[in-house]
């Protein structure tokens, strides 16, 4: 590893005026389109329910069911592939050709590989929804939307490569297009087969997952295509390097935990999801508008973070430590100001956000009840997205995810089980779980982040013969 020595940071002299200030403009400048992709990915999820949820209730929540059990097969492999981050923006700061197409070209075998897994873990989802005794009417086409959605994986996560790694080197503007071409692609769709218009019978939930896997097969070749002159030189030949076997087994110790990460913070939520499922179809499809909601402006933290591992990686591989750090006290800034926005907004406005999603005046009276306890823990949100995305950046995986186990598993869900079974809270209380862990992982990652930067900071070592850059 190499030694990243703090010098002058040379963007501090231009004339826009201090360097936190200089950074704070370079930083937005790669958040903001990072922040409509992750917004545009997210949004195709609150339209399927949306439109959905204007069927009945019994659709919408077959979809949160079917949704659920998707991201929780499926998060692991889009989180190992996150560790994309930090090997390609250290080795775009450093200006290292050959490691940005190693590094690409690794996460597109990994993601291959790890399409099969899904497929064979999504293949049961009829058996394992029934087993977590959810209501036995919406069984059946949650898992048929599961079963369809099998066709997506794929290029979704080729898609993942493709995004995180153009992020890492700065190229957002094809992601961007791409994500608005699919957003209108998928709405569209969706009215065709819900609904059944233009000789399409309606198909209800299956029509939502069918509009879903099409939109993902769009997104992935319209990016490939839209992106090819940025990516020719890492894709147009298979590097001899790619599969060797302790290059990639470095690039898994990264990953691993990171889609670890992930696993252990979607499953807490939907854990929550099923446990919700035991006091009823209203109850779950009322907490299917609350999570979108939440989730929808969880992804601006989520951007900003990615940014901020963006910003905090190509510094490192200049051998940058002071701007390293610079990056990390603007990415706090940014993601957790925004989160107290939206915590404002869903402490004063439940009921006419819940109106969005559907009329059942009984799933909106409790959704009403759920979307200011996700504003009390949106802070908390904001705080733990972005020091993950700046651990991140500088390649530590491993305690975020061990934040993640106690905060999530070991403190959230315990109180949510408490307050949901034991107490009159009853639903509400499977919900202030929620605050109870993000409080407390929140901590755990500021205190993190706080004494790794006031260390050495170093890139990351991934090939035997790595050369420090000139």
């Amino acid at each position: 590893m190499t030694p990243a020595s703090p010098p002058p940071d040379p963007t501090s002299t231009l004339a826009s005026g201090s360097p936190f200030r200089t950074e704070f403009r370079a930083l937005t400048a790669l958040a903001l389109p990072v922040v409509v992709v992750q917004v545009g990915l997210m949004s195709m999820g609150v339209v399927d329910s949306i439109m959905v949820g204007h069927v009945s209730a019994r659709t919408l929540a077959a979809v949160a069911l079917g949704n659920i059990y998707f991201f929780n097969v499926i998060v692991f492999a889009m989180g190992t592939l996150f560790a994309l981050d930090p090997i390609v923006s250290q080795a775009a700061g450093a200006k290292d050709d050959a490691a940005i197409g190693r590094g690409i070209q690794r996460g597109l075998v990994l993601a291959v590989g790890l399409s099969v897994v899904c497929a064979v873990l999504m293949a049961p989802a009829g058996h394992v929804i029934t087993l977590a005794r959810q209501p036995a009417e919406i069984v059946p086409d949650a898992a048929a939307y599961v079963r369809i959605s099998i066709l997506g994986v794929l290029p979704f996560l080729a898609f993942v490569v493709l995004r995180q790694s153009l992020q890492a080197m700065g190229r957002v503007a094809p992601i961007v297009i791409t994500i608005v071409a699919a957003n209108g692609l998928n709405a569209a769709l969706n009215w065709v087969f819900i609904y059944g218009h233009l000789g399409s019978p309606a198909l209800g939930v299956a029509g939502s997952a069918i509009a879903t896997v099409l939109s993902r097969w769009v997104m992935f070749v319209a990016l490939l295509g839209l992106a090819w002159p940025a990516l020719r030189p890492y894709l147009s030949a298979l590097r001899s390097d790619t599969v060797r076997t302790r290059p990639l087994a470095r690039m898994l110790v990264i990953a691993v935990p990171i889609g670890l990460q992930q696993v252990l913070e979607v499953g807490a939520f939907g854990t929550i999801g099923l446990l919700m499922g035991l006091f009823g179809t209203a109850q779950v499809a009322a907490h299917q508008i609350a999570i979108q909601l939440a989730a929808l402006t969880f992804m601006v933290p989520v951007g900003i973070s990615t940014a901020g591992a963006v910003r905090v990686g190509h510094a490192i591989g200049a051998q940058d430590a002071g701007r390293a750090r610079l990056a990390a006290r603007v990415s706090f800034l940014c993601g957790v100001g925004f989160m107290a926005c939206t915590a404002l907004l869903f402490l004063t406005a439940p009921e006419w956000l819940a109106r969005l999603f559907t009329s059942d005046p009984t799933v909106i009276a409790m959704a009403s009840l759920l979307i200011p306890v996700a504003g009390v823990f949106q802070v908390f949100d904001g705080i733990q997205a972005v020091a993950a995305g700046v651990l991140r950046g500088i390649g530590d995986t491993r305690a975020p995810l061990v934040a993640m186990l106690a905060g999530y598993w070991l403190i959230g869900l315990p109180v949510s089980l408490y307050l949901g079974f034991h107490t009159v809270a009853g639903p509400t209380g499977l919900w202030w779980g929620f605050v109870a862990g993000l409080s407390s992982v929140a901590l755990f990652l500021s205190l993190r982040v706080a004494v790794l930067f006031r260390g050495t900071l170093s890139r990351l070592q991934m090939e035997d013969d790595q050369r420090a850059p000139a």
